[in-house]
């Protein structure tokens, strides 16, 4: 049973590694069992840079979890990002030979398995296929083919790659690990699952994921992913910046950022002064809250400027009702959703992984700097596309009324055929013996 199955997500981040253990209520709601947490000294901007230390931090991290929920993790739902990750619209079609059969299943997922051999840049692989709309005999716009008629099935294919060498090199440090990798997830389309309503899906949202080291986008439109990016420049580049123009300590530099940071420097209060201990023999060092807060806006209109425009090239910047949901580490900075619409014009709110979230023995899972954790696990349970789940159900609740598609009959008849050759073969054999 589905409340039986526990899923386990790794979320190989640029400053934490987080494992979370997972299963489904009677409820159908997502109860976390489990959460373990290390620091990630050897992943930079999404990509490993370092094996042993991230293999370290992934041992630790499991450790923690298992202890906490009383179970072994042998298997794990794994995220990616890093800027490597680049993605692209292509067409596809392929040919029925019967028009008068309805478009089946079948057909769907061959269509969709012929994008997985389409010609890529060296170096990279393709991660996931994700279909938009549908044509069927040139009548286009159809969000679901199956059940039609038609001889010519086509589709647009939202193509998502990834560095070859980004993609060994975890599924290495997991193998070291001693764990075995079931499955390997764009980060933000894990977001998606944990912190976007089904309404926010449909009328169009852009997700924003700010990490430590990138910032994840998703746009959704119609209830279909229309298009991915992952940003270069995370929470830590802020950091960055206020160690150079703080002249502090880089740990200092986190805590003020994290203490004292504001997004809108014009919210700060100019006569507010915080102060630092100073390094050996020196005095404190006094740093303006306003100036902590023109570093951190300068940095943050610069995100939401590329942000912005990948919104533009997508070309759904002008149809998301939904507006845009931040989440991740990076969106709990003080005044940050109302940048966002200052600059963007969009209605902006603080995505929480709660939206299919139960009882949990963890309440800090329920923050945003976990949402592509929670994401993970529930991507066990559920496929990216909700038109895919919907083939999924359909296929397991097919009963004994199940209509065979054409190449189940095809492939039955033939075997069939063949068998009754061989046993007419077998028994004239055995009639030639006995008259002998």
């Amino acid at each position: 049973m589905e409340n039986d199955k526990l899923i386990v997500g790794l979320d190989i981040g640029t400053t934490k590694i987080c494992v979370i253990i997972g299963r489904k209520n009677t409820f159908g709601k997502l109860e976390v069992l489990g959460m373990g947490r290390a620091v990630s000294d050897g992943v930079k901007r999404g990509v490993v840079t370092n094996i042993d230390k991230t293999v370290h931090a992934i041992e630790k991290a499991v450790e923690e979890a298992s202890n906490m929920a009383d179970v072994d993790i042998a298997e794990v739902i794994v995220g990616i990002a890093g800027q490597h990750i680049q993605s692209k619209i292509v067409h596809g079609s392929i040919m029925r030979s019967q028009n008068d059969e309805e478009v089946t299943v079948e057909d769907v997922r061959r269509l969709s398995d012929d994008m997985e051999n389409i010609v890529v840049p060296p170096g990279n692989s393709i991660i996931h296929v994700m279909p938009q709309d549908y044509t069927v005999d040139y009548e286009g716009g159809i969000k679901d083919p199956v059940g039609m008629a038609g001889a010519r099935l086509e589709a647009d294919f939202h193509i998502i790659t990834a560095q070859t060498g980004a993609i060994s090199n975890i599924n290495k440090c997991v193998r070291k690990a001693n764990l075995t990798s079931e499955q390997l997830i764009l980060e933000p389309l894990a977001s998606s699952l944990s912190v976007l309503s089904d309404e926010e899906k449909e009328a169009g949202v852009c997700l924003v994921d700010i990490g430590g080291g990138t910032t994840d986008i998703a746009i959704f439109y119609e209830n279909i992913i229309r298009h991915t990016a992952v940003i270069p420049l995370g929470g830590n580049i802020i950091t960055s910046d206020i160690k150079e123009g703080c002249m502090v300590m880089q740990k200092q530099a986190e805590l003020l950022k994290t203490r004292f940071g504001k997004a809108i420097a014009e919210e700060a209060n100019p006569n507010e002064i915080v102060s630092i201990p100073g390094l050996r023999n020196r005095p404190p060092k006094e740093i303006s809250i306003r100036n902590l807060a023109s570093i951190i806006q300068a940095r943050m209109e610069e995100i939401i400027e590329i942000v912005q425009n990948e919104m533009i090239q997508s070309g759904h910047y002008k149809k998301l009702a939904g507006g845009i949901v931040l989440t991740g580490g990076g969106s709990q900075l003080q005044f940050i959703s109302q940048l966002f619409e200052y600059m963007t014009g969009l209605d902006t709110r603080i995505g929480h992984p709660n939206e299919h979230l139960g009882k949990s023995v963890v309440e800090d899972v329920k923050s945003p700097m976990y949402a592509t954790s929670v994401g993970l696990v529930l991507a066990g349970f559920k496929a990216l596309d909700d038109r895919e789940e919907g083939y999924r159900k359909r296929v397991a609740n097919a009963g004994p009324g199940y209509r065979e598609t054409r190449k189940e009959k095809i492939s039955k008849d033939i075997f069939s055929s063949i068998g009754a050759k061989l046993k007419k073969l077998i028994n004239d054999d055995i009639g030639d013996d006995q008259n002998y």
